[in-house]
């Protein structure tokens, strides 16, 4: 499955239908009500007519699929989900959808030891207390593989092999 699927799945099957109910619920009165009256569309043919109407309102089906989208994915990194669906939803010119791409969370990863979710940048987990990645031999914060010296507190890091410690003692 490729990831473009994957990442369709995250929007609620319900931001699909009110985008598919909304699309038919403007496009089907417009074509069949006020298109028959309007003298500049008289000289179109049908097949024109439809294509307009349904091409131009085709574009509420990818926005409110985006909406549900933001909705999904803000919920599954563990940030504010409704506060950033209402804020795609009433910034105007999709400014809010556009400030939520910038400021997003990145994904949690799953624990080691319990497989809850835990916020990238956590040494330990919350849960268990499982340590979540390597830490500094000397003042004990998280630290990288490839690092060769700890950026806090500037002790040597071991430079091979360096494994993650066992869960702190609770206390």
């Amino acid at each position: 499955m490729s990831r473009f699927s994957e990442e369709l799945r995250v929007i609620p099957r319900t931001a699909w239908i009110v985008a598919i109910a909304l699309y038919l619920a403007i496009t089907t009165p417009v074509y069949f009500l006020a298109m028959p009256g309007d003298k500049d569309f008289a000289d179109w043919s049908t097949a024109g007519k439809i294509l307009f109407i349904y091409g131009i309102c085709f574009i509420l089906i990818p926005v409110i699929a985006l909406i549900g989208y933001i909705y999904g994915d803000a919920k599954r990194r563990g940030m504010r989900y409704v506060m950033w669906t209402l804020l795609a939803i009433f910034i105007p010119n999709s400014i809010g959808i556009i400030l939520y791409f910038v400021l997003r969370d990145p994904m949690p990863k799953p624990c080691p030891n319990c497989s809850m979710p835990v916020q990238r940048g956590h040494t330990f987990c919350p849960n268990c207390g499982a340590a979540t990645q390597p830490t500094c031999p000397s003042c004990g914060r998280g630290v990288e593989f490839s690092w060769m010296n700890c950026p806090n507190c500037g002790a040597k890091l071991p430079s091979q092999g360096m494994a993650a410690p066992a869960p702190r003692p609770a206390g």
